[in-house]
C-alpha cells in the first residue's frame, strides 16, 4: 500500500485528493493534513462580505465528506518535512500539528510515499504595520480572505450604511494593503459589490468610493493586463477597467504600497517615489501572501528548508528561477509538472509553489521599494494543477515510477474568470472574461502574449447568473456528490 499526503484542504489540495482517493482506491491511502474543520468557496466569500451570503452558503465540513471518500482526514497544520527521514526513520515523513480540540497541540509523524504541498498561502497581514499580526487581521480594515473575516466585513459596512441613512457621509477604501499583493481581483469583486448594495440602501450619494492598488495600471490584475475581445473589437483590459470605474464614480490610486495603516488611515508610497495619506471610515485590503512556514530537515537533522523552499515560503518546483531581468523571462520559465528538483515525490499545487517570477513587469519606486502585483495561482488554475499533480502521482504509483508526469503550465493554459459587480437575480452584474493562456508568450503571440481568438470578455446580468450557478456547481462538485467528477476545474 502506497500513501499520498495531501498538506492542505483548499481548492487544490481538495482537488488533488478526492480525485487520488478515486483513481486509487482502497488499494491505497490518501490523507488530508488541513487545519480547517470546514471547506471555503472562497471566490463567494465577495457575497458574504456584503451580507448577500451567509457563512453557512459557502462553507460545509469535510469530515464526512473526507470519510464518503475513503480519506483519511486529519485537523492539524504540517510543521515540517523531514524528505529523506532521519536516525530513526529510514522513510520519509511530515510532522504534523493537531488543531482540533481534542487533539490540540499534539504532534505526530505521518510517513508517506508522495507527498503534495497544497498549503495555500499565509495572510501575511504583519507585513504591513496596522494592517494586522502575523497572520491575523487588525482592528482598523476588513477582509474578505476567510468566510469568517467575510462575517465581519459585512456587519461593518451595515454599520456604515446606517450612517449614512443617519446622514454621516462615509469614505470607503479598498484594494491592496502591500506593494507585492496578489488576489487584486477580489478586491475587485469587492468594491463593486460594495457599490452595488450602497445603491440598494439608497445611500450611493452619501459614499465616496476609492480603489488603492499595486497595479501600475488599473486591469492588470497580476498578469500584465490583457487584450481581450468585446463587442467585437478588440479592447484593453486597462480601458476596460477605466471604463467601469468611471462609470460607477470610483476614483483610484494606484502604483501604491501602502506602507502604514492607522485608525482611519493608510500611509502609501507611488512608484513616482511620492509619499500620500488617504482617510476612511470602511476599508477592505487585501494582505500579501507568503509560503505558511513550512520548514524541512535532513537525514542528519539539518536545516534544508532553503533548499527545498524559495525565500518567499512557497515549494520550488520544475520552474527556472534563474531567468533574471525581466527582458530574459519567457513562458517556458513556468513550471510543467510541480515536482520538487530535488525529491522527486515531493510536488506542489495552486498557491503553494514558487512561481519564477511575477507575469506583470516588475516596478520600483525611487526609493527601491518594489511596487507590483505577484503571480495569481487560484481559482481554475489551482484546481487544474491540482488535479494534474494528482494523476502524475497516481500513475507511478499504479503503472510504476517511471510512468511520465503529467503537465498544466501556466504558459500552455487557459482560464476563465467570472468577477461580480454586484448581486441581484435581475439588476446584478459580472464581468466574464477568458485568457488564454494565463502566462503570456511573446514568442508565440507577438505583441499581446495572448491568442485574442480564445481572449476575450463581457459585462451584464448574464456574467452575474453565470457566476451564481457556478457557485452552486463548485460546491456541489466539493461535496462528491452525484456526478462531481464531470464538472470542470
Amino acid at each position: 500500500m502506497a500513501r499520498l499526503i495531501v498538506l492542505g484542504g483548499g481548492v487544490s489540495g481538495h482537488t488533488a485528493a478526492t480525485f487520488a482517493a478515486k483513481w486509487l482506491g482502497s488499494a491505497h491511502e490518501v490523507v488530508v493534513v488541513t487545519p480547517n474543520a470546514k471547506w471555503n468557496w472562497i471566490p463567494s466569500n465577495i457575497w458574504v462580505g456584503v451580507g448577500q451570503m451567509s457563512k453557512e452558503d459557502v462553507t460545509f465540513d469535510l469530515a464526512p465528506v473526507y470519510a464518503k471518500a475513503g480519506i483519511t482526514y486529519k485537523q492539524a497544520k504540517a510543521v515540517s518535512l523531514n524528505p529523506a527521514g532521519n536516525e530513526l526513520s529510514e522513510r520519509p515523513f511530515v510532522t504534523i500539528e493537531y488543531t482540533e480540540q481534542s487533539r490540540a497541540g499534539e504532534n505526530e509523524n505521518i510517513e508517506y510515499d508522495y507527498v503534495i504541498n497544497a498549503t495555500g498561502p499565509k495572510l501575511n497581514f504583519g507585513a504591513t504595520p496596522g494592517l494586522g499580526e502575523g497572520d491575523s487581521l487588525g482592528e482598523h480594515t476588513v477582509s474578505v480572505c476567510t468566510a469568517d473575516h467575510a462575517v465581519h466585513a459585512a456587519d461593518e459596512l451595515n454599520k456604515c450604511i446606517q450612517k449614512m441613512k443617519s446622514g454621516e457621509r462615509q469614505k470607503f477604501l479598498i484594494g491592496t494593503g502591500h506593494g507585492l499583493c496578489t488576489c487584486q481581483g477580489a478586491a475587485f469583486e469587492y468594491i463593486f459589490n460594495v457599490e452595488h448594495e450602497l445603491k440598494k440602501a439608497g445611500v450611493r450619494d452619501m459614499a465616496d468610493l476609492k480603489w488603492i492598488s499595486n497595479e501600475s495600471f488599473l486591469g492588470d490584475f497580476g498578469v500584465g493586463g490583457l487584450h481581450m475581445k468585446s463587442m467585437g473589437f478588440a479592447v484593453s483590459s486597462k480601458i476596460f477597467a477605466e471604463s467601469l470605474f468611471t462609470e460607477r464614480n470610483v476614483d483610484w490610486i494606484i502604483g501604491a504600497h501602502v506602507n502604514k495603516v492607522e485608525a482611519g488611515k493608510v500611509h502609501y508610497e507611488l512608484l513616482d517615489g511620492d509619499m500620500g495619506e488617504e482617510d476612511f471610515d470602511f476599508s477592505m485590503l487585501i494582505p500579501p501572501f507568503a509560503g505558511v512556514g513550512l520548514k524541512a530537515y535532513g537525514k542528519d537533522g539539518s536545516d534544508i528548508t532553503d533548499t527545498i523552499f524559495a525565500p518567499n515560503g512557497f515549494l520550488k518546483v520544475d520552474a527556472n528561477y534563474g531567468a533574471g531581468a525581466y527582458e530574459n523571462w519567457k513562458a517556458s520559465d513556468w513550471p510543467l509538472t510541480y515536482q520538487n528538483p530535488t525529491y522527486s515525490n515531493m510536488f506542489a499545487c495552486g498557491i503553494a509553489f514558487a512561481p519564477p517570477h511575477a507575469i506583470s513587469k516588475p516596478m520600483k519606486s525611487p526609493n527601491g521599494t518594489p511596487i507590483g502585483p505577484t503571480p495569481p495561482r487560484t481559482g481554475m488554475p489551482s484546481g487544474i494543477i491540482g488535479k494534474a499533480v494528482a494523476h502524475s502521482i497516481c500513475d507511478r504509483i499504479l503503472k510504476g515510477e517511471d510512468a511520465p508526469l503529467h503537465e498544466a503550465s501556466m504558459a500552455h493554459m487557459g482560464a476563465a474568470c467570472v468577477a461580480s459587480a454586484g448581486k441581484g437575480l435581475f439588476t446584478g452584474t459580472a464581468a466574464a472574461m477568458t485568457i488564454y493562456p494565463v502566462v503570456p508568450d511573446f514568442e508565440k503571440y507577438p505583441g499581446t502574449g495572448r491568442d485574442t481568438d480564445y481572449t476575450f470578455g463581457e459585462i451584464g446580468l448574464a456574467g452575474h447568473w453565470i457566476k451564481h450557478i457556478l457557485h452552486h456547481l463548485f460546491m456541489h462538485k466539493a461535496k462528491l456528490n452525484v456526478g462531481w467528477t464531470l464538472i470542470p476545474e
